[in-house]
């Protein structure tokens, strides 16, 4: 879905960092869903994940499933 097409107000960046600010951005659905998108790329394309969806993710990350990322 073009992130455009969900519009402008309620995208914040939880996760920004040191990094010029490009980073990603997160908005909450009226529906529960949640929205991404690339904050150097407001039109661009935005993936939506259902609350299932981000509960595993932020369970697997915070239970480090993730941290081979890191190495």
């Amino acid at each position: 879905m073009p992130a455009s097409a969900l519009g402008t107000d309620g995208w914040r960046k939880p996760w920004s960092g040191p990094n010029g600010g490009s980073c990603v951005e997160v908005m909450k659905l009226a529906d529960g869903r949640v929205a991404l998108r690339q904050s150097t790329d407001p039109d661009g394309p935005a993936l939506i994940y259902t609350v299932r969806e981000m509960e595993q993710f932020l369970h697997g990350a915070k239970g480090g499933q993730a941290d081979f990322l890191l190495t």
